[in-house]
């Protein structure tokens, strides 16, 4: 495995002092790392606790309590209880809207404080997710709390009734399975691999039947045509492919460029690349933050040394950055053929596989070319091209002449082997909800 590093800059950690060279933010109090069920923290019942590390250093930063299969058993009791006898369901819709609202604006007076944690714990950009990630939350809690009456951690301060939510951390093999094959959970709703998307149907199907809503990653296409505006359009490929350090399941990791401005293309797109900021995350001018975990890191330095051997070339990236923390350089592959590893698997990182096409009938061959569906970008001044495009390729969302562009009323999801079921919009309840028919005649029938 290539190891060779580059420096990092300088990086800043999180002080209690205020003394910082360049920026500073409060160091958080981690307050709650128990398992929340039934409107209480408690400790797993096995005692056991796993490890959170700070990605930009590798340092723990605190243990949080590991549920297992008796811990969801707990919580779905509790939920259980809550849903059969509980005051929630007997609520009216308008009543519910009014939790959901007051957690909504719990999560906006606690922004700073939850964006920190989450950088912490991700290594996504502090700004990211004080101005986009964590308002999003509570955009869709006002969403959906709008929806409330339409259907025929601050959360003990928002007054939700003890069962109605439960939190268990835990791991796929011990409480993902516990769930997947509980007797007593009516639904299931799984993000991850299709690997074990397929252990989550397989286990609903040999328990009580539940349904299963699946979003199992992508590997997206961009396809830019002739007539595009070059720097627009590598600045939305660089997006596209390196937004939060690659780490999005629908990350445009395939980009496809036609051959009459492939080489302009190309060359502009590596300087951009190369001028890409990698830091702290922490640091406003960071534009690439470490990777989520070491799992990840190294898959992705895998998948890096994979494509060296089948043939493809590193335009530039494919480095560590730094001795500490989980940085990988942007990356960015040509000479790419569409049967290698880092154009067919989903990498989750900072890898682009840029390729060449001729015609329209090319480029939607190409764009299919894969076992996933679940994004597409389309970037041309034609409308009848973007048109032709948009019906033809087989993905949930094709954004044309623009990218990771979402709506809260827009549903979202997958085709083929991303997966099933739609997240935001009305879509996204019908998978929670059962149709139900009840009949009463409106006279006495001569057998009653």
């Amino acid at each position: 495995m290539n190891t060779h590093h580059h420096a990092l800059p300088k990086m800043t950690h999180l002080s209690n002092s205020g003394q910082d060279n360049n920026f500073f933010i409060e160091k958080p109090s981690i307050k709650f790392t128990k398992l929340f069920i039934n409107g209480d923290f408690v400790d797993s019942i096995l005692g056991r606790t796993f490890e959170t590390i700070d990605r930009r250093t590798e340092e723990v930063i605190v243990r949080v309590s590991e549920g297992d299969k008796e811990d969801i058993d707990v919580a779905v009791k509790a939920a259980r209880a809550a849903f059969d006898s509980g005051p929630w369901p007997r609520m009216p819709g308008s009543e519910r809207a009014k939790f959901l609202m007051k957690w909504a604006n719990l999560i906006d007076q606690n922004v700073e404080e939850l964006a920190v944690l989450d950088t912490i714990d991700t290594g996504k950009l502090y700004n990211m997710n004080k101005l986009v990630e964590i308002p999003e939350a509570a955009n869709i809690l006002r969403y959906y709390a709008g929806a409330s009456d339409k259907i025929h951690g601050e959360v003990l301060k928002a007054g939700i009734p003890d069962g109605v939510l439960n939190v268990v951390p835990g791991f796929g093999p011990t409480a993902g399975a516990a769930i997947s094959s509980h007797m007593d959970i009516d639904a299931v709703s799984f993000t991850g691999s299709i690997e074990v998307g397929r252990e989550v149907m397989q286990a609903a199907a040999k328990s009580n039947l539940k349904p299963v809503s699946l979003e199992l990653g992508g590997k997206s296409p961009l396809i830019v045509f002739d007539d595009a505006d070059i720097d627009k359009a590598t600045d939305l490929a660089l997006f596209g492919s390196m937004f939060n350090k690659g780490e999005a399941c629908i990350a445009s990791s395939r980009v496809f460029v036609q051959e009459g401005i492939y080489d302009e293309f190309k060359q502009k797109l590596v300087e951009k690349a190369k001028s890409w900021i990698i830091g702290d995350p922490f640091d406003p001018k960071s534009q690439h933050g470490p990777q989520a975990d070491k799992n990840q890191f190294d898959k992705i330095l895998s998948y890096i040394e994979h494509g060296k051997k089948e043939g493809a070339t590193i335009l530039t990236g494919g480095k560590i950055v730094g001795n500490k923390g989980y940085y990988i350089e942007p990356t960015i592959f040509s000479d790419v053929k569409e049967d290698m590893l880092i154009a067919q698997d989903e990498i989750f990182g900072p890898v682009m596989a840029l390729m060449k096409f001729k015609t329209i009938e090319d480029a939607i061959k190409s764009a299919n070319n894969t076992r996933y569906g679940l994004a597409a970008g389309i970037v041309t001044k034609n409308l009848d091209t973007a048109n032709t495009l948009s019906r033809s390729i087989r993905a949930g969302t094709v954004w044309i002449n623009c990218y990771f562009a979402f709506e809260l009323d827009v549903p979202f999801g997958g085709y083929k082997m991303s997966g099933f079921g739609r997240d935001f919009g009305m879509d996204a309840l019908h998978k929670y909800l059962q149709i139900k028919s009840a009949v009463t005649p409106i006279y006495n029938s001569h057998w009653l």
